[in-house]
């Protein structure tokens, strides 16, 4: 699964440092694996409105809890929630526990609004799991941005 993420690294001439690890079902686990590196541990986040009608992957950094209720506010919806794994598998063809901006990829109606916590954006790397959680992969963080705005998608900066 994770080919097709570093065939379009390459493709952008993006560079990235990884860590091959046992797989990991959650941030806290994933940064055993990568304690001492340099780079923002991030947690990404697949998130519905109650209707499942709108979609928003949220990357913050993983030592953050999320305000469900600000978030809801700050994009405008009415209720807001982690989306299941058959949303997850439909929206992004991932399975749990991996989620992460590549999954963007697979998003091929470009449905999925993505919103960054503009904390972590001042930092100059982020880590993720390249749609496989037993690999952590580091990524200067204006490449980060310019994977996204190249799959087609727009960036919003929020204040978590």
């Amino acid at each position: 699964m994770d080919k097709k993420v570093f065939e379009r690294l390459n493709q952008l001439a993006i560079s990235y440092d990884i860590v091959e690890h046992p797989p990991a079902l959650t941030t806290e686990e994933a940064d055993r694996y990568i304690e001492g590196l340099e780079g923002v541990r991030t947690k990404s986040m697949f998130l519905t409105n109650k209707k499942k009608t709108a979609y928003y992957l949220l990357i913050m950094d993983d030592q953050k809890q999320l305000d469900m209720d600000l978030f809801r506010d700050l994009v405008g919806a009415n209720r807001i929630r982690m989306a299941s794994s058959d949303s997850l598998m439909e929206k992004m063809q991932l399975p749990a526990g991996t989620v992460s901006i590549f999954g963007l990829l697979n998003n091929m109606d470009k449905d999925i609004q993505v919103y960054f916590d503009q904390e972590i954006l001042s930092q100059p790397i982020l880590t993720f799991h390249p749609n496989i959680n037993s690999k952590t992969i580091f990524v200067k963080t204006e490449d980060v941005l310019r994977f996204i705005e190249d799959l087609g998608f727009t960036v919003t900066t929020v204040k978590i």
